[in-house]
């Protein structure tokens, strides 16, 4: 037969079966006598031709491929590409396990007993003081009470005696969190902490890690759970130099480890996670945060059964004494040391655990010419009058002080108390104390910065008036009814901005943290250096009487914001560290615009009339131009001085303090005055610092850009005067006839009206006299009609020319003079009854004031 070649797919090379026709024409695969059929030819059909597999070549008897996958289908793949993958990591691990395991062995002890010191040097490179003391007693488990390992273990590993050396779900968690901004956590087991306490240095690198990895595992092999544990107790750090729970049992408490009691105990293993956060009594502020993990400690004794939830429930914080600073760090050099420790943990410039390992050489922005300054006006003007014999009072004396360059932010003085030996918390830098009316100078500074008015639509300036009467209700609050007093209940009337900075009016600035808004003025507090975490840093009208408790040198940074017209240097102690010859790297120093010039500037104008005729005269003694504001805390519990020159912005606070319990006690009969205000010994400390701090140095103006409608109100002519003074009413409030015919400034240069001279509140060119005569001349009405000075006499007043007199008015007054009069609108002995600053609304009532 002849073979027949098909034209379609799957034809191919056969012989005719019996009875076939000539010119067979093949089928497709499958269709009728095609393929698997079972009729027809071809295929596995009834004539017995053996099948052939359909082939797209045609190609007999091989199975066709496996079509190529196109598209995105060759993206995904194969189950034997992953299966391949999923085994070759299982291999890699488990190799890299095992390597690590066998290659890494259980190092001997690190150095820690010999410990190098930190060196800390002053700018010019003196060294100021050395931190190498290390206070350690190793102590075996048995003498560990079960309460206080149980509250170690509620504290840092729960699972401690049931779970492996390692944890890696926690290691990966914690990495998690630290990674999305939910706090840097370690994901230790007391295993690896005592690992990398022990045997490893305290660097966060993968190296390290790894190490502390194999090594722990290795040791929880080779060593019982209570070594492991005992080890963790006697190695662990815990704040004031303590290593182990039997030195930190002593520093604490001042008793042995096996005394301690269950909420001692549960405290000491509060201080494991953060010693120099949890540490109430260097730290008052942290007390909220200590108390709430102290709780999560006992909280946790109770869930894991170690103790009895109606014993819990009667523990009480137990407050843990003062601490007393090495003989190594006696004087100010203990204060320097944990002020200059804060702010390495704080900017994370190094953590704590490594910085106690030591080696590292400090150099400070400390001056030490200044810091002795500030030591020796301490010493002069304070403590060389304290009598604890004779005042029982002044055992609870404490003083703080810092100062900062405010071109640089550079802290180049600071004082913590009088021996860190013996007053163990520094008092710079501590945020318990009120800091009183030396915030209103933020309230002001706000109001000029976001263009603020008065309830009924004034610009506010310093010649904005304001209602001071005493428990006046604040006016366009919605969070209910708040009437400040004023201090000793003073009533001003009708008052300047001006003059009621200068005796501190509290019913004013209440009034004025509303119009401005309350948020605003903390704002601006905050932009100016404020800690926005500062305690009682509340945003309500009371804001502006100062209830927050932020710190000396917190404050310090913003009185130097206002003096660098409003450009904010975030404050540095540090100017340079470094170990083992190289430089550690420090944040970067930034200066920003925290508010306007215009806002700063203004603000300084007023605080200048603060110094020169207001609450704050004892700071004329520094001889320089000076702006700056007293300050009260609530029931005279502290006392503050803020000002600044153009080169040097520095704070002084007194507190009082019982040595024993450290609870906060007024300052009534201290050193033996009635009353400490801010007026009185802290402006002196001021002024001798200052003084002395910048001896040598030219005078320097301060350049203001003032807020338009600012300018002080001109004093009168004498040349312009209608009639000649009567006697008695001469300008330097003495009840004697004065040189010249107008009378008293009555806020030293502040300008503002007469004192009861013949010459009423006379008007400016500029139209912004607001002052009102109290003699026999009636105030005029100024060129621009903005006046609003009342006539209470019978004659109105003439033009006034720009310039002040230099008669009888002078410069500053009896203020100056130091005389009886101070020049600030009080009655002095009723002989002067004139108006005060900016416009002479009042008639004595200031001088009675305190305005602290």
């Amino acid at each position: 037969m002849r073979p027949v070649r098909g034209d379609g797919p799957g034809a191919g090379h056969r012989e005719s079966a019996p009875g076939a026709t000539q010119g067979w024409t093949p089928r497709e695969p499958g269709g009728p006598g095609g393929g698997n059929g079972s009729g027809g030819s071809g295929g596995d059909g009834t004539d017995g031709t053996p099948a052939a597999a359909p082939d797209p070549k045609g190609k007999k008897g091989k199975k066709g491929k496996r079509p190529k996958r196109t598209g995105w289908r060759r993206l995904i793949p194969t189950w034997r590409m992953v299966l391949g993958s999923f085994i070759l990591l299982v291999l890699l691990v488990v190799g890299a396990f095992m390597t690590g395991y066998f290659l890494v062995e259980i190092p001997p002890a690190n150095k820690m007993a010999t410990r190098q010191s930190n060196v800390y040097t002053y700018a010019d490179g003196t060294v100021l003081a050395r931190d190498g003391e290390v206070n350690r007693e190793s102590v075996p488990l048995s003498k560990v009470p079960k309460r206080v390992q149980h509250a170690v273990l509620a504290a840092e590993d729960r699972d401690f005696y049931s779970e492996s050396a390692v944890d890696p779900k926690a290691m990966i968690r914690a990495a998690w969190n630290t990674l999305t901004g939910k706090g840097k956590q370690s994901g230790s087991t007391i295993t690896q902490q005592y690992v990398k306490n022990y045997y490893l240095d305290q660097d966060q690198t993968v190296t390290r890690k790894a190490k502390e990895f194999f090594i722990a595992i290795k040791l929880d092999r080779e060593v019982s759970k209570d070594d492991i544990l005992q080890g963790y107790l006697n190695t662990s750090y815990f704040g004031r130099s303590a290593y182990g729970v039997q030195a930190a049992a002593q520093a604490y408490y001042g008793k042995n480890v096996d005394d301690l009691t269950t909420g001692q105990g549960a405290y000491l293993a509060t201080l494991v996670n953060s010693p120099n956060a949890y540490d109430v009594a260097t730290h008052p502020e942290n007390k909220s945060r200590a108390l709430a993990r102290w709780n999560y400690v006992l909280d946790g004794m109770v869930k894991e059964g170690w103790l009895d939830k109606a014993e819990r429930e009667k523990i009480k914080f137990p407050m843990p004494k003062q601490a007393t600073g090495a003989p190594s760090l006696s004087g100010q050099r203990g204060y320097v040391v944990k002020a200059i420790e804060n702010y390495l943990f704080e900017h994370k410039i190094v953590d704590e655990d490594t910085f106690s390992k030591g080696g590292y050489r400090i150099t400070t922005t400390l001056q030490k010419p200044k810091q002795d300054a500030f030591v020796k006006a301490v010493e002069e003007q304070v403590m060389s009058k304290v009598d604890k014999k004779a005042r029982k009072v002044d055992r609870n004396l404490r003083v703080g002080g810092a100062s900062v360059d405010p071109a640089t932010g550079e802290v180049v003085a600071m004082y913590g108390g009088i021996d860190y030996t013996k007053q163990f918390m520094n008092n710079a830098t501590r945020r318990d104390y009120q800091v009183g009316s030396t915030f209103k100078p933020f309230v002001f500074t706000s109001a000029v910065e976001n263009g603020s008015t008065t309830q009924d639509g004034r610009p506010i300036t310093p010649n904005t008036v304001y209602d001071g009467d005493n428990r006046r209700p604040v006016q366009g609050w919605a969070g209910g009814s708040y009437a400040p007093a004023n201090e000793d209940d003073a009533n001003y009337g009708d008052i300047s901005v001006r003059e009621a900075t200068d005796k501190s009016v509290n019913s004013v600035y209440a009034q004025m943290a509303v119009d401005v808004g309350s948020d605003k003025v903390k704002e601006t507090a905050v932009a100016l250096g404020v800690p926005e975490k500062t305690p009682d840093l509340t945003a309500s009208p009371s804001i502006a009487l100062g209830p927050s408790t932020a710190s000396v040198l917190d404050m310090t940074e913003a009185y130097a914001t206002l003096a660098n017209h409003g450009k904010h240097g975030t404050y540095t102690l540090v100017e340079k560290i470094t170990k083992d010859g190289q430089d550690i790297a420090l944040p970067e120093r930034r200066t920003s615009s925290a508010v306007s010039r215009e806002a700063a500037d203004t603000t300084t104008s007023i605080l200048q009339s603060v110094v020169r005729s207001g609450t704050g005269r004892e700071a004329l003694a520094a001889g320089r131009p000076a702006a700056g504001k007293t300050g009260t805390a609530e029931n005279d519990k502290a006392a503050w001085f803020a000002g600044y020159t153009p080169d040097l912005a520095t704070v002084v606070a007194i507190m009082g303090a019982d040595p024993e319990t450290a609870a906060q006690t007024p300052l009534y009969g201290a050193l033996g005055e009635t009353r400490i205000n801010g007026g009185g010994y802290p402006a002196k400390v001021w002024a001798q610092f200052t003084r002395d701090a910048l001896e040598g140095k030219p005078v320097k103006e301060f350049d203001l850009e003032l807020e338009p409608g600012s300018q002080e109100p001109v004093a009168p002519d004498p040349s312009q005067s209608a009639e000649e003074p009567e006697e008695g009413d001469g300008s330097d409030g003495s009840g004697e006839p004065s040189d010249g015919p107008t009378g008293d400034d009555g806020d030293a240069t502040d300008g503002g009206a007469t004192d009861g001279g013949q010459t009423g509140g006379q008007d400016d060119d500029g139209g912004r006299s607001q002052g009102q005569g109290q003699g026999p001349g009636g105030g005029g009405q100024d060129d621009g009609g903005r006046s609003q000075g009342q006539t209470q006499g019978p004659t109105g007043g003439g033009d006034q020319d720009d310039g002040a007199t230099d008669g009888s008015t002078g410069d500053g007054g009896a203020s100056e003079g130091g005389g009886d009069t101070a020049g600030d609108g009080g009655a002095q002995g009723g002989q002067t009854a004139g108006a005060g600053a900016l416009g002479g609304l009042t008639t004595g009532a200031g001088g009675r004031a305190r305005g602290d």
